[in-house]
């Protein structure tokens, strides 16, 4: 029998608004998410193991092949945050390459053109040019000025 044959439309739209309050105060703000993390596959592997049905419990090659997954997605993991801070070091290293150089920016419609006279450091590198500081990941051209004599 369908639940929505047991409740009147009323009783059944008052469920739904309190399952949505419920929700909204167990999530407290957090946005859904659509894959799963580390922390996330750690609480299902426990759930799993403290539910299963100790006359028959899992199988070792099962236990050992979700281990193995596990250390599997924690290893990429940190690679991609080990990547991540890589990728920042290279903007970092290529922005104060460019100091005492001309370059060439967009900054929303316009082309800004000046030498860099200073660069700041962190996960997103800015570049002082002609007074102002812009992210270097704007930055579309960088020009070597040549010396003539």
């Amino acid at each position: 029998m369908a639940l929505q044959s047991v409740l009147s439309s009323q009783d059944m739209s008052e469920l739904t608004r309190t399952v949505k309050e419920l929700n909204s105060k167990t999530n407290q703000g957090k946005s859904p998410q659509q894959n799963l993390g580390k922390d996330d596959f750690l609480k299902i592997l426990i759930t799993q193991l403290s539910y299963q049905d100790p006359t028959a419990p899992m199988e070792d090659k099962e236990f050992i092949a979700q281990m193995a997954q596990f250390s599997t997605l924690d290893q990429m993991t940190s690679m991609a945050n080990d990547f991540a801070r890589l990728a920042n070091m290279f903007a970092g290293t290529e922005a104060t390459a460019a100091l005492g150089k001309s370059v060439e920016l967009v900054e929303g419609d316009r082309v800004v053109q000046g030498t860099v006279k200073a660069v700041t450091r962190g996960a997103a590198p800015e570049i002082l040019v002609n007074g102002d500081y812009y992210p270097w990941d704007q930055v579309t051209k960088v020009i070597e000025e040549s010396n003539s004599l």
